[in-house]
């Protein structure tokens, strides 16, 4: 395995790394046995050249077979990249990991700036300091967020930045800018929002505290990485504008209504409870 030659989402060919995939089993949940199991089987599917995706899917159906949580929780990607196609369930979800961490949220909210007006994604607030946020949503692994796109964020906070009650006077809006994105920054885009103090939340950056470290450590799993939901029915759950798994413990009615039977229902409800771990409640939060 150490010698086979894959290739990622962008087409890079690079040597498959078992380090990797042990690691990523790991923090999934599996133990040595289960690690050592999914590489026996896996195996016999490689060949030189095979895309990263094909290795997931293969490495994922060998989990979903030997414990639906640990499969769930290896989905993590694939499953904040299903948040989609319309941008409100992933900015639901970015907002829900800053709720956890003290701050109260608004998603969607229209401000006038200096020139024009703007739809904020979230604006979330914190210790009397107010933050304007671009959820930047791809579907694809292999697409980063470039320095255009931290470019055009700065001049839109520049606009909405200040509100003018007069012409001598003003007071701050918003304190910071950021950009939450489910992949990847390019080098440029880092260097320049570095440059300009905005806060940058990516897949994996920064270090310690990127979305998967987020959802990783207050189990804020998205309902699409549920292995006993079909497609359709996690599709029904988005469309009610439901985007967390901790949001169907106390919400059965939801899952009737997106066509889950009732004899398939405590598999589900299983799932979800084993998914979010010590952290099983929700609570909505009041306007």
């Amino acid at each position: 395995m150490e010698h086979l030659v894959v290739t990622k989402a962008s087409g890079e060919k690079v040597l498959f790394s078992v380090g990797k995939l042990k690691l990523s089993l790991r923090r999934s949940g599996a133990d040595e046995a289960l690690v050592e199991e999914v590489l026996r089987q896996l195996e016999p599917f490689l060949y030189e050249g095979i895309s990263t995706r094909k290795i997931y899917r293969h490495a994922y159906a060998i989990l979903k077979k030997k414990s639906k949580t640990t499969a769930a929780k290896y989905s993590l990607r694939q499953g904040i990249m299903q948040l989609g196609p319309s941008g409100f369930p992933f900015e639901k979800f970015v907002a829900e990991v800053l709720k956890v961490q003290g701050y109260y949220t608004q998603i969607g909210v229209f401000v006038d700036g200096h020139c024009v007006r703007h739809e904020i994604d979230v604006i979330a607030s914190k210790d009397g300091k107010h933050c304007m946020i671009e959820c930047k949503y791809h579907n694809l692994s292999g697409n980063k967020s470039d320095v255009k796109i931290p470019m055009y964020i700065h001049s839109r906070f520049k606009d909405v930045e200040k509100v003018w009650p007069s012409e001598q006077e003003y007071e701050v809006r918003f304190h910071e800018a950021w950009i939450v994105t489910n992949t990847r920054f390019t080098e440029d885009a880092i260097r320049y929002a570095t440059c300009m103090n905005m806060h940058l939340m990516g897949w994996d950056y920064p270090a310690k505290g990127g979305l998967k470290d987020m959802v990783n450590s207050f189990d804020l799993y998205p309902l699409t990485c549920l292995t006993t939901l079909t497609h359709s029915e996690k599709q029904k759950l988005l469309d009610m504008r439901i985007v967390l798994c901790k949001e169907l413990l106390q919400n059965e009615q939801a899952l009737h209504k997106a066509g889950v039977r009732e004899k398939h229902l405590p598999s589900v409800l299983n799932e979800v409870e084993n998914l979010c771990g010590s952290n099983n409640t929700y609570t909505l939060q009041q306007p």
